[in-house]
């Protein structure tokens, strides 16, 4: 490769993304790397099942149907690819896309990344009385799938190799794009401020249009959503970056949209663990540097720990969710009362079968604010009732669906709009994560009858008492000497919320530096955990970044058990941001906003 700068895209941030993408980055993006996210925790149990039903399966087909159309274009531009997409089957993904180069007739070495699939050391986990690394669960007895999360280093060696695609199965989303990056300007291990860099780089794009103006707080703001630009990392040696889209679509690249997107779903900003760095995000910088163009810079790296980060997932029961529209005067009170009479009867009935009760049962008028909890301020006319349920049984809930549809003649006026039939009963897949010292994974790369050599994996022990402490600015004594006024919080910052299993994780970045003192004030670890009483059980915990005035928390056990395990409407947190934003803020009464 051996660009002075590396123009890097990300067309995928999840498994459904949009058909357009890969196309718009190729066509209109000027790129030298494509890249695609796919896997999350829940895909890998769901790509299990597909591969022991048929063992050519087990990848994501989609990205062998987007890439093959493109292929020519990417052989004559020179355009590298790199995805997660290869699942619990990786070879097989390589086979596949193989077998489209061919038909297209276009010449292109694809490698796959393995190492990644743990099951054949379940056994041995189990034994050795591995814990849920936050938990302190023990080890699950009906596993569906384990994956360690591999990084960069095995893709760069297949991309120095000569690949022009490489698959991965289970490897940290930000991989994909640090790669190349080491690939072409040659970053080795102990480089560990560029692979800072270059992992925050990944971790800004891995997931799409977030970065871009989706999912933005001020999405008013926000022109273009029907041609909505994927985002792209420019890269140089020195590790800084500027993140950018194709010019002429839709979206918004400033400091304040990038600054939600490196805030989502993070952690401890000071330790942001990845298989090849541990980031520190604390001092990191974002500045406009043209239209939607924003420079990146400050992100600092330590030695990676010598433990991964393994994902398994188990089986654990099913669940079901009925939806529907209830509608006339105190549509939420005739909702509440709805639900509560469909868990009483189903419960009479389970206990004259021998049943045991419901694991879960979560009832939520959609509409009437219920997710707010005590703050909830509707008076609705129509609301959706949303009941679901956990039960270790399948037979429990094929009764619980075929009894929900009744409720219509005997309980409250105006019940309607029942979505999709009866509801549908589903395994619940519960995420287990844990740490397997590095030294047991046995990586290796396939690129066909070429044998290439994959890295060593290294580390050091974790030590988080070396983590230095970072804080911020509180009011000053006299800040409020000409008196006081509360505004919400949405008019002094930007906010984005998102998931890591049953944890929950809400950053906030002040709009402007003279408001983070009184923001730090009011949004405290209780007052946070106040706020979401009702929904979090767990620890609230705060995070200082000065580098862009914000601060992160995060929320254990705050998700309902979080992806398909929860049976709450948001499973994921995505509301939990905005739900924040409402918070009162103490302000001095001449403090311009």
């Amino acid at each position: 490769m051996g660009k002075d700068t590396l123009r890097i895209g990300c067309a995928s941030g999840f498994w459904g993304d949009s058909e357009f993408a890969a196309a718009q980055l190729v066509e209109r993006g000027e790129i030298d790397v494509l890249v695609f996210d796919y896997l999350a925790e829940i895909t890998m149990s769901l790509l299990t099942r597909a591969k022991a039903k048929d063992p050519t399966l087990g990848y994501a087909p989609d990205f062998v149907g987007t890439i093959k159309p493109l292929m020519k274009q990417l052989k004559s531009r020179g355009i590298r690819v790199i995805a997660n997409a290869g699942g619990v089957n990786p070879s097989a993904c390589r086979d596949a896309l193989v077998a489209a180069a061919q038909a297209e007739g276009v010449d292109l070495k694809i490698a796959a990344v393995l190492g990644d699939d743990l099951m054949p050391l379940v056994e041995q986990l189990k034994a050795a009385g591995v814990k849920e690394m936050f938990s302190g669960a023990p080890f699950p007895s009906r596993v569906m799938s384990a994956n360690a999360y591999l990084g960069a280093f095995p893709i760069a060696a297949a991309l120095a190799a000569g690949a022009d695609i490489v698959v991965t199965g289970r490897c940290v989303d930000s991989a994909v794009t640090l790669a190349p990056l080491i690939a072409n300007f040659g970053w080795t291990a102990d480089d560990l401020d560029q692979l800072a860099q270059g992992s925050l780089a990944g971790h800004l794009i891995e997931c799409g249009t977030q970065a871009s103006g989706g999912n933005y707080t001020d999405w008013e703001s926000v022109p273009g959503w029907d041609d909505m630009g994927f985002p792209i990392a420019e890269c140089r040696a020195d590790g800084s970056f500027v993140i950018t889209k194709p010019a002429g679509t839709g979206g918004l690249v400033a400091p304040s949209t990038v600054g939600e997107q490196m805030l989502y779903e993070i952690g401890d900003p000071r330790a942001y663990i990845l298989p090849d760095v541990v980031c520190d995000f604390t001092a990191v910088t974002l500045a406009q540097a043209g239209t939607d163009r924003v420079e990146v810079r400050g992100a600092r790296g330590r030695p990676p720990t010598d433990h991964a980060k393994v994902s398994v997932t188990h089986a654990d029961g099913f669940r079901a969710m009925s939806l529907f529209m209830i509608g006339g005067i105190d549509a939420g009170p005739k909702a509440h009362r709805v639900g509560a009479a469909m868990l009483a009867r189903l419960r009479r009935k389970f206990a004259e079968r021998d049943w045991p009760d419901f694991t879960e049962a979560s009832v939520e008028a959609i509409g009437a604010e219920d997710t707010y909890g005590p703050r909830a301020r509707s008076n609705a006319r129509e609301v959706m009732l949303k009941v679901g349920v956990r039960h270790p049984l399948k037979d429990a809930l094929e009764l619980f669906s075929r009894e929900v549809a009744p409720m219509a003649l005997m309980s409250a006026p105006a019940i309607t709009g029942f979505t999709g039939g009866r509801p549908k009963v589903q395994p619940v897949v519960r995420l287990f994560s844990c740490l397997v010292p590095k030294s047991r994974l046995a990586v290796s790369i396939d690129m066909g009858a070429q044998i290439v050599a994959a890295p060593p994996l290294g580390g050091v022990p974790f030590d988080s008492a070396a983590l230095r402490d970072v804080g911020g600015p509180l009011p000053d004594a006299n800040a409020f000497a000409r008196g006081s006024r509360d505004v919400p919080l949405a008019q002094l910052a930007w906010g984005r919320s998102g998931d890591k299993g049953d944890s929950a994780n809400i950053g906030i970045i002040a709009r402007r530096p003279a408001y983070l003192p009184f923001i730090r004030a009011a949004i405290t670890e209780q007052a946070v955990a106040r706020w979401f009483a009702h929904l979090a059980r767990g620890a609230v915990r705060r995070y200082d970044l000065p580098g862009i005035h914000a601060i992160n928390f995060t929320l254990q056990e705050a998700l309902g058990g979080g992806g398909i395990a929860s049976v709450r409407m948001d499973s994921q947190g995505k509301a939990y941001a905005q739900m924040l934003l409402d918070h009162p803020v103490t302000i001095p009464a001449d403090l311009a906003i």
